[in-house]
């Protein structure tokens, strides 16, 4: 590492994205260095995100590879099955024969994903805490709380100045902190993209029976409700709702909202108990022109950010993470720059088509499923029957959602950089 250099890689934004690049980074022997407004400890919070995510099993490949299974694996939930429902009570398919419903099952895929789960749940402070320890371990530098004023840009490196007028110093910055990104703003990369009418409702919740590794999906005018299984019996819930409902939802008593929840959860796995804090998340869809710019690139929501519909937005950043860690370090090898744009356009080139369909896949499955015309119900009705009646189709969707299709970074195949 040049002298005149504070580190390999700088990268703003220690979240699950960013952590876990520069834990890849630090494997193949780079300095990297993050930033981040909030400490790990804060991270950890219940309070801080009551979000839980569906990990794909290649996803959680990496973060074995990356030393972290001590952490990770007593409190991920294996996802064996998704049932997707197209109607007005949960878990439809399940109790009564409907044409219109969808069933992937783990054991289908079993022989091409080495025994794997369609993914994984887990709670986001457990990753988060999952992450903080492997960084820990690592020796990886950290500097929290700090927050990125400024970004330079030169031939020769790039310059970041915090806050407090401290200024550090890499062949390349990497902006992972967010959608509202200050590495993608100094980068003049643009974005585009639109809010949904709609607000995402999540909250954790006991069961009064066990889920038996089954996540269930199904469909409502104002959108998608989820209940997806978490260790211990309890099930994480994604319930979108307009604006304004979400926001009645929010203000609600506890005994009220429980009321509301009973009333959509429905009985098939009895009682829910809620189990914390209630959140809400506004919903949209943002998109960066470019991934990359001189001696800068983008990661995670600072990149991309999707509806959740489909569970795949953390999925995408952390394949963005695999992609880039592997880029960088073969570049390092090398002896190339690993700043210079002919490396990092290396980088877009293998993820930028993946991200663009995928971000226009979730638009079009929210604009589908998020509403009640007789016309599009009858549509996606014969169009899931259609799937789920086609094995081939069945297991490559499968396939795909496990981040196991195209081509694949090592990490997320399981093999080290």
């Amino acid at each position: 590492m040049a002298e005149t250099f504070d580190a390999d890689v700088i990268i703003a934004g220690a979240g699950m994205a960013g952590a876990t690049l520069a834990l890849a980074l630090k494997s193949a022997g780079l300095e990297p260095l993050l930033i981040d407004p909030v400490v790990f400890d804060d991270q950890l919070a219940p309070t801080f995100d009551g979000r839980a995510s569906a990990i794909a099993f290649a996803s959680f490949r990496q973060w074995r590879t990356l030393g972290l299974a001590a952490e990770i694996e007593p409190y991920a939930q294996r996802i064996e099955q998704i049932l997707v429902t197209d109607g007005f009570s949960p878990g439809a398919a399940a109790r009564a024969p409907t044409p219109f419903y969808l069933r992937f099952d783990s054991a289908e895929i079993a022989d091409r994903s080495e025994g794997e789960p369609l993914g994984y749940m887990m709670e986001n402070r457990r990753t988060r805490a999952a992450l903080a320890a492997g960084v820990g371990r690592a020796g990886i530098r950290v500097e929290a709380p700090a927050r990125v004023a400024g970004v330079e840009l030169g031939a020769g490196g790039a310059s970041v100045t915090l806050e407090d007028g401290r200024v550090l110093r890499a062949p390349l910055v990497v902006g992972a902190e967010g959608r509202g990104s200050v590495v993608r703003k100094a980068t003049g990369i643009g974005v585009t993209g639109w809010d949904y009418p709609q607000t995402g409702v999540v909250a954790t919740v006991r069961l009064a029976r066990g889920h038996e590794g089954v996540a269930h999906e199904y469909f409502l005018p104002g959108g998608p409700f989820a209940i997806l299984p978490l260790t211990e019996d309890r099930a994480s819930l994604v319930w979108t709702e307009s604006r304004s409902k979400a926001a009645a939802l929010n203000a609600a008593s506890p005994q009220a909202f429980h009321a509301h929840l009973q009333r959509r959860f429905g009985e098939f796995l009895g009682a829910a108990t809620l189990d914390g804090p209630v959140f809400t998340y506004p919903l949209s869809l943002q998109l960066a022109e470019r991934m990359t710019a001189p001696r800068a690139v983008l990661l995670g929501d600072a990149a991309h950010g999707i509806h959740p519909i489909a569970g795949q937005g953390l999925n995408l950043g952390l394949k963005g993470a695999a992609a880039l860690a592997q880029v960088l370090v073969e570049a390092a090898r090398l002896g190339e720059d690993i700043g210079s744009e002919l490396v990092l356009e290396r980088y877009a080139r293998w993820r930028s088509f993946d991200t663009v369909m995928l971000a226009a896949a979730t638009d079009v499955f929210t604009r589908l499923f998020s509403n009640d015309n007789p016309v599009l119900r009858l549509a996606r009705g014969i169009g899931m029957s259609a799937v789920n009646r086609i094995g081939p189709a069945r297991r490559f969707f499968m396939e795909d959602a496990g981040g196991a299709t195209g081509d694949l970074p090592r990490l997320l195949r399981g093999e080290a950089l």
